[in-house]
Formats: C-alpha cells, sequence, structure tokens
C-alpha cells in the first residue's frame, strides 16, 4: 500500500470533499463525539479554513483516495516564546488504521525541521493522548489543542 502526504488544496473540489468525509467519519467515531457535523458546518468549513491565514490541512492518499488528514494552525506560544504548529484535528479513516498513516501525518507537519512535538494535557479524548504520547511528545499547559509542533 502506498501512501502519499501532501497540503490540501481546498479551493479543489475532491481535495475538499476528502478532507470533510474523513472529518466527518472522525466526528461519528466514539473518540469523535459520535454525532455527524452539522449541515451548516459542513457548509461553512472549507471556505473558513480558506481563509484562515495561518492554517495548514495536510491529507494521507491511497490511490488518490484521501485516508487520513491533520488539520493545523499556526500559532505562538507565550511559554516557550516560539511559533509553533497546533495539530487540531488528527484523524484515520478506520479501515486504514494501524498503518503508520497518523505518524507520517504527523512527521509531515513537523516537516523535518527542529520543532519538538508535544502534547497538550488537556486533551478530552485519553486515547488520542496514548497514541501521542507513544510518537513521543510531552506535556504543555494549554489545553485547546491535541498536539503542538514548536519551533
Amino acid at each position: 500500500m502506498s501512501i502519499e502526504i501532501r497540503e490540501a488544496d481546498l479551493s479543489d473540489p475532491a481535495d475538499a470533499a476528502g478532507f470533510l468525509l474523513v472529518l466527518d467519519a472522525y466526528a461519528q467515531s466514539a473518540v469523535g463525539g459520535g454525532q455527524p457535523l452539522p449541515p451548516e458546518v459542513r457548509a461553512r468549513l472549507v471556505p473558513a479554513l480558506r481563509d484562515q491565514a495561518g492554517a495548514v490541512v495536510l491529507l494521507a492518499l491511497s490511490e488518490r483516495t484521501v485516508v487520513g488528514i491533520a488539520t493545523c494552525f499556526f500559532g505562538f506560544s507565550t511559554f516557550a516564546a516560539r511559533p509553533l504548529l497546533n495539530v487540531h484535528d488528527l484523524a484515520v479513516q478506520p479501515e486504514f488504521q494501524r498503518r503508520g498513516i497518523g505518524r507520517a501525518l504527523l512527521l509531515a507537519a513537523e516537516d523535518g525541521g527542529p520543532r519538538r512535538l508535544t502534547s497538550r494535557s488537556g486533551s478530552k479524548v485519553p486515547k488520542c493522548r496514548a497514541q501521542a504520547n507513544a510518537f513521543g511528545p510531552r506535556r504543555v499547559r494549554a489545553p485547546s489543542a491535541l498536539l503542538q509542533l514548536r519551533a
């Protein structure tokens, strides 16, 4: 199985639809809350992400089908006085899980630079926190996102 990781082009209908499909599947899972994305959120989300200057959406594709996503936002850590990249959503379709796709998305987000991956301690999803810890992050204080990459 060959997996391609690349940045999404959210102006491309196929990328946008694939992103929404994976995110909605994640939202419907037990970890994501067990409910589909509301129609009004689905309608607003892609245009809103395109308007966010600091947003980066990564896609994992298998044979041109989106099977995983990482939704990231650039920010700044006041505790470290450094830029950071918050990994807000990390999701892989169930039938593609446990194949290293989530790890590949995180590595692509890390982009091989001198960043350190850190897990936020306030995550509401212990399973995700455990998976993040298996990747090697350490905890930080802020509770609003699952992961951070610090420069």
